[in-house]
């Protein structure tokens, strides 16, 4: 199966599994999205994940609260492959006040927004996380 987009899959089996209330979620891994799941851990939006280099695995387990609320409340894609958006450093938007975060394509890698504008680098607009 091809894939076009790898960044909307990523985020789509998250949405899914979520809202579906699943422990964890597996998909085909990438260099692109184990960068953006190592951010969305080190941020606390997922537990943890476990890559199983045999398969070409990843597993995501989810963060859940006390009574079984994800922690994850929303995920939405900015630049598709039919229409990129970049930002510069002071172009990079807040998401909820602070309280989400947005995730870019750099030429220092794949960072959160914070990180961007520390390093004063702007780039390609991959997703907003809240």
């Amino acid at each position: 199966m091809s894939l076009n987009d790898p960044i909307s899959d990523l985020l789509t089996h998250i949405r899914n599994a979520r809202l579906a209330k699943h422990r964890h979620v597996d998909l085909r891994i990438s260099k692109l999205k184990l960068n953006v799941i190592k951010i969305l851990e080190e941020q606390g939006f997922i537990q943890k994940f476990l890559i199983n280099d045999e398969r070409g695995i990843v597993r995501i387990f989810l963060k859940y609260v006390e009574g079984r609320a994800p922690v994850l409340q929303g995920l939405k894609r900015v630049s598709t492959p039919g229409l990129r958006r970049y930002v510069t450093s002071k172009e990079i938007p807040r998401v909820l006040g602070g309280m989400g975060i947005v995730i870019l394509s750099t030429s220092k890698g794949v960072l959160e927004g914070e990180a961007a504008r520390r390093l004063n680098v702007g780039g390609e607009l991959l997703c907003l996380i809240w």
